[in-house]
């Protein structure tokens, strides 16, 4: 799908972060639904063919999302969200860690630490989102496994299901 929706994806290494900037033509209380209740971020957050299931979804400050990436094979990989500030329909923080069915974390790939911001423009919303790394390895690494190909593709897919409503 061909879009002239703003999409900014840059690596600064000195920093161990990525900046990412997407405009979703929605209005702000759809964006921020999509981004925060399970029942929407399970239709989008896994780049196609892999799916998104939530086990829990606790979205508040001090609460945690459970969830699991799943392959075309029924392979499931599991990662949590731990959010530490919400202020509605603004930003959300959260820390992201790969974990076990359990929530128990994986420390071979360490944790990335997410700030989003939403941005109402006229009928669009832009989200900006800040992702730091402890390390440039472990950014290196992120990398290296495909995230800017696979957030990209997750992008695509919330997009499909804002079309979809209009």
């Amino acid at each position: 799908m061909k879009t002239n929706l703003l999409m900014d994806f840059i690596v600064d290494k000195e920093n161990c972060s990525v900046n990412v900037k997407r405009e979703f033509n929605a209005p702000l209380a759809n964006v921020w639904s999509a981004w925060t209740e399970a029942e929407i971020l399970d239709q989008w957050w896994a780049p196609a063919p892999f799916k998104s299931k939530s086990k829990i979804m606790d979205f508040k400050e001090g609460g945690r999302r459970l969830y699991a990436m799943i392959g075309p094979d029924g392979q499931e990989r599991w990662s949590t969200f731990d959010y530490t500030s919400v202020s509605p329909k603004t930003n959300f923080k959260h820390t992201t860690t790969f974990s076990d069915a359990d929530g128990n974390p994986n420390s071979e790939f360490g944790s990335s630490y997410w700030d989003i911001t939403f941005l109402e423009q006229g009928e669009s919303t832009l989200v900006d989102i800040h992702i730091k790394r402890d390390s440039f390895e472990e950014l290196e690494k992120i990398i290296e496994m495909g995230f800017k190909q696979g957030f990209t593709s997750a992008m695509e897919s919330l997009d499909k299901i804002f079309e979809a409503k209009k």
